[in-house]
């Protein structure tokens, strides 16, 4: 499964955890004006969407890119410092899945065709016709939907740490798969499982969480909220999806030029996923991270630099990409 750690959600661990200095690890792309993470702030807006109301904040201007974001995760738990990054010459929009942040539930049983459905009409509503989708874990199945389903939301397509599902799934190794099933799994289990075990890894792990925290509790983020009720149904949705071969037939009518980007110490999506993404997706181009995890948008700057070179057409089919971090994830 693809569980999100409820980063944003216990301030007491949070506090004890976060000792370590960290600094915004999201320089400039070329030619773009970032936002400097401490001054990322989302305005959040609301839109009727499937009988119910969808939270949603836009940051910067330019071209569109949504952001889906994984398990149990609304917009108060991306990285302030890739958002910055991102708008620097784009408008970058984020939003609430149904009952999670300020989002209302929609009625019947969770899937993913759900979700992108929902999706695909909340840009709708919200005037955005067509935007490049950057879906990050469980974001990439809601994302692969959409390209199937609504291909005509999605311009470019970007799945970071996903994978095709069914029989094509590549699963985590056993120690994490245990912690993945752990109801009190907190933030020192979500370090662990999402980056690196080494000190440049443990420490830009730190670093995100103390620029999330510190969003929320400023008031320029919203708060985190994340229903048990809605949390449980996102993470029994991810069952099907692993049963079913359905989704990975699907991905040859994909037209949308799309980039898969793994961090290569990837332990809950390993980087063979990424590899049967790409081989399933018509003309996907593959880019492996050295040296990160799952969190590779949020460890390191390398991989905001790679998305917005896709996006604007300049990332080389051949891009070596490394987090600045040394390989090896403990076991």
């Amino acid at each position: 499964m693809l569980h999100h750690w409820r980063v944003g959600r216990t301030a007491v661990l949070l506090t004890a955890l976060l000792s370590a200095c960290a600094v915004d690890p999201s320089p400039p792309a070329a030619g773009a004006t970032p936002i400097a993470a401490a001054e990322v702030r989302l305005e959040v807006q609301s839109a009727p969407v499937a009988g119910g109301r969808v939270a949603w904040a836009q940051i910067g201007t330019g071209s569109p890119l949504v952001l889906l974001n994984g398990t149990g995760s609304p917009m108060a738990e991306w990285d302030p410092a890739l958002l910055g990054a991102l708008a620097g010459n784009r408008r970058v929009i984020v939003m609430d899945y149904p009952g999670l942040g300020g989002s209302t539930r929609v009625r019947g049983r969770l899937t993913f065709n759900r979700l992108a459905d929902v999706v695909a009409e909340w840009m709708a509503r919200i005037g955005v016709p067509q935007a490049d989708i950057l879906g990050w874990s469980m974001g990439t199945f809601v994302a692969q939907r959409m390209a199937v389903r609504t291909p005509e939301r999605v311009g470019r397509l970007v799945l970071v740490g996903g994978n095709p599902g069914g029989s094509r799934t590549t699963l985590g190794p056993r120690w994490v798969q245990r912690a993945d099933s752990d109801p009190n799994a907190g933030l020192g289990t979500y370090l662990r499982t999402n980056y690196p075990r080494n000190r440049c890894a443990q420490t830009a792990g730190r670093g995100f969480l103390r620029r999330q925290a510190a969003a929320v509790r400023s008031g320029r983020f919203p708060p985190d909220r994340v229903p048990s009720r809605t949390y449980d149904a996102m993470v029994a949705a991810e069952d099907p999806w692993l049963r079913s071969d359905g989704n990975a037939r699907q991905l040859a009518a994909v037209a949308a030029d799309t980039l898969v980007l793994v961090g290569r110490e990837d332990v809950i999506t390993p980087p063979p996923n990424s590899r049967q993404l790409v081989g399933l997706i018509p003309g996907a181009q593959l880019a492996v991270v050295r040296g990160a995890g799952h969190s590779v948008l949020f460890q390191s700057a390398v991989a905001a630099g790679a998305v917005e070179s896709f996006l604007a057409g300049d990332l080389p089919p051949d891009a070596r990409l490394d987090s600045g971090c040394p390989p090896g994830q403990s076991s």
